[in-house]
């Protein structure tokens, strides 16, 4: 079999063999919390709620990066926004992001120069193309997307683009999911870790975690037989009794990660607290450039402090990142919070789990389960 084929990955019988095997042997009820806002997504896409036992829970975690952006961070891109001859370049789900009194797609209608970007490859050409002007690409993403952006500096500084710039809002998802097992709001009885962040960082990046917290984990792919194979091995963990962490997505992920992306990351990024929605501070969660590279940091050269924001007012994108609330439990879900006009960002992004409801969720196939 070829493992690249997709195909492969949608069978029904093989769907249907799955979903008998975790039918079989899930006897307690149980919490398991996917930390990736792709595999949100692609669970209500494939009706998996739906197929699992009801004493099965599915919960989304802070695997989105955008929602995870603090409010103080979108106040401090919208300013970034508004500083004279600068051009901001960006990923189109912040664009509609609300800040405390703005966005930057309002900040582009009244005149600011905010450019959606496809990759840091095209914030750098816009760099090259505009070199009287400073550019400043919003760094928003966990490790997946962290060592482009490294390698984006690294090509400006060898080039000497010092008109181009990155605010990191960058964020790292072991120590959130740490910070998640920590708090007495949230119950967890295993998680579904993300794909993309494994491939790069490995599966064993999360054995610290697992070695405090002896939590079920299992790395995950983003096809339905992934995810519902990924279930199947930790209600087999739980049900015996035998927690681990292993990895279903061997096709992509290794133990070891991406040692190159990862050096590339280090050598530009140095660890940092960061603030999350939902999570606060967390230590050593985040990324900022290292002094080598402070030429390029755009909270330096505007002389930028991220100040603490509380949340939209109402708004339940904290919760609902943590597992401690589903969507339609928030007072301004499908009232005033719709995708044409958010107060939130878990309701803006494509990864988010209130876009995600909205668009797929189906309130008759609710069991109680917080499903």
């Amino acid at each position: 079999m070829d493992p690249t084929d997709s195909t492969l990955y949608h069978d029904p019988a093989i769907a249907r063999g799955l979903v008998a095997r975790i039918r079989s042997i899930s006897r307690r009820p149980l919490r398991l919390m996917e930390v990736c806002g792709t595999h949100t997504v692609a669970i209500f896409r494939a009706g998996i709620r739906s197929l699992l036992p009801p004493e099965i829970a599915l919960l989304s975690g802070p695997g989105c990066p955008v929602c995870v952006t603090a409010q103080g961070e979108i106040d401090a891109f919208i300013a970034l926004a508004r500083q004279p001859g600068a051009i901001v370049c960006t990923f189109g789900d912040l664009l509609r992001v609300p800040g405390s009194g703005s966005s930057l797609q309002r900040e582009r209608t009244a005149g600011a120069d905010v450019r959606v970007v496809y990759s840091t490859l095209d914030a750098l050409r816009v760099a090259r193309e505009n070199p009287a002007r400073p550019v400043v690409f919003l760094g928003v993403g966990f490790e997946t997307t962290a060592p482009t952006v490294a390698a984006a500096i690294r090509m400006a500084r060898e080039e000497g683009l010092v008109n181009f710039l990155v605010f990191s809002a960058h964020k790292l998802a072991p120590p959130a999911l740490a910070a998640l097992l920590q708090s007495d709001a949230v119950c967890i009885d295993g998680f579904i870790l993300p794909g993309h962040v494994s491939v790069i960082i490995g599966s064993e990046a999360f054995a610290p975690l697992f070695a405090r917290h002896r939590i079920p984990c299992v790395v995950a792919g983003f096809e339905p037989l992934d995810i519902l194979r990924a279930i199947l091995m930790l209600v087999q963990q739980i049900e015996t009794g035998r927690p681990a962490i292993e990895n279903a997505y061997p096709r992509a992920v290794s133990s070891g990660g991406n040692r190159a992306a990862r050096q590339l990351m280090e050598e530009v990024f140095e660890v940092s607290d960061a603030t999350w929605r939902g999570l606060g501070v967390i230590p050593e969660s985040g990324l900022r450039l290292r002094e080598t590279f402070a030429a390029h940091d755009a909270a330096r050269h505007f002389g930028l402090q991220t100040l603490e924001v509380p949340e939209p007012r109402g708004c339940a994108c904290g919760a609902i990142l943590t597992g401690v609330r589903i969507p339609p439990e928030c007072p301004l879900f499908r009232r005033t919070c719709t995708p044409m006009s958010p107060v939130g960002p878990c309701m803006v992004s494509s990864e988010g789990t209130c876009a995600a409801y909205y668009r797929y969720h189906d309130p008759s196939l609710d069991t109680g389960q917080g499903a």
